[in-house]
């Protein structure tokens, strides 16, 4: 599976859409708040940003989230600027995702933002220049010492490519009946996992390191774990029960055993210490700030989701928490799903995992871990 191709946020602002089942991502995207002010205050004081400031937003995906966070960066610098008495630099914002991710929503959405931006702050778009970067963040994608604050939520635990001792097309599969880490899988599983992430985070900020001015920072969230066992509920979970319903299915005839064997998602959840070492032994970045935050899966809606409503603007309607966690996930893997196991199956599937999050809502609090995590540019 070439992950590059196929990863993308369902488009659109339909039902199943990223743009109206983003609420986890947003609550993600809130607990960092303080880290990410702390940072661009950071890079303020310093100076680094006399005439003209360079921020990226990495694995932007589109809907409300996007220009949320954008949003929040542009008020601390306004805040801090007016605050001190400087100039306003320039504000140079990039955003960034995969080539397949919606950006057309967010070119839709960016006339308006002026607006209100011109409005509020009296800050023209000479003064604000915003553009797409499409592209892996696991390759450079900006010039040298272009960047003063970069920012990525919700993204860096998707990998990129699928471990490949695990790849159908290269060997026999090694996670028969399941599509991520679970408590039956070899060691070999998790240990094909790391490898990919520590190679892929490696170079991830290898190449932030060459783009990121000296003192410049970094603020990271992505999902992880605080247990040193790789196949803890808090990071595995949500994926043994879309195994569950997938096995399910196999039973009555309705997908191919064959099809679950062969796949295994592009994504890792590494433990805190797992992080920590992977920085240090790359060498590029001071870590600041590494917390860990708990994040109910359904996001901490109301159980009647009249919160998600009020942010997308629909109507109001009733769904149980395990429906409101099928859409979230939905609107995130359907379109890697799509591609394996068929769009016919899709509706299916997600009506038997919403079952199976419900039952297992009953017994346990989900969460999921969110890593944050803050760095500086080394000299």
């Amino acid at each position: 599976m070439e992950v590059t191709q196929v990863l993308h946020m369902n488009k659109g602002e339909g039902e199943t859409s990223y743009a109206k089942n983003s609420i986890v991502q947003m609550k993600i995207i809130s607990v960092a708040t303080s880290i990410i002010e702390e940072a661009v205050v950071e890079c303020l004081e310093k100076k680094l940003t006399a005439e003209s400031m360079g921020i990226a937003d990495l694995g932007c995906s589109s809907g409300p989230n996007t220009l949320m966070v954008i949003s929040e960066i542009i008020d601390i610098v306004y805040g801090r600027t007016n605050k001190t008495g400087n100039p306003l630099p320039e504000l140079r914002i990039y955003l960034n995702d995969l080539p397949g991710n919606d950006f057309n929503n967010i070119f839709i959405s960016l006339p308006e933002f002026y607006k209100k931006l011109k409005i509020n702050k009296n800050i023209a778009q000479e003064g604000c220049f915003i553009s797409a970067m499409p592209g892996s963040f696991y390759g450079r994608l900006f010039p040298k010492k272009s960047l003063h604050f970069v920012h990525s939520s919700s993204s860096l635990h998707w990998l990129s490519q699928v471990p490949r001792a695990l790849d159908s097309s290269i060997l026999k599969p090694l996670n028969k009946g399941k599509i991520y880490i679970s408590k039956s899988s070899l060691s070999s599983v998790h240990d094909a996992y790391l490898s990919q992430f520590k190679r892929d985070f490696s170079l991830f900020l290898k190449c932030r390191s060459k783009e990121i001015v000296v003192g410049g920072h970094l603020v990271l969230s992505f999902m992880g774990r605080v247990s040193a066992d790789p196949s803890s509920e808090e990071s595995c979970m949500q994926w043994e029960l879309l195994a569950q319903a997938l096995m399910s299915m196999v039973l009555e005839g309705l997908v191919e055993e064959e099809k679950v064997d062969s796949f295994n998602a592009p994504y890792y959840a590494p433990s805190a210490e797992e992080v920590r070492s992977t920085i240090e032994e790359e060498d590029s970045f001071t870590i600041n700030r590494l917390e860990a935050f708990e994040i109910d899966w359904d996001g901490g809606a109301p159980s009647n989701n009249n919160f998600q409503n009020k942010i997308n603007k629909i109507e109001k309607y009733n769904l149980s928490r395990g429906q409101q966690v099928a859409k979230t996930i939905r609107a995130v893997v359907e379109s890697m799903l799509e591609i394996h196991f068929g769009r016919e199956i899709m509706d299916e599937l997600f009506k038997r995992y919403a079952e199976l999050v419900d039952d297992y809502f009953s017994t346990t609090r989900a969460k999921y871990i969110d890593l944050v995590i803050s760095l500086t540019k080394k000299d």
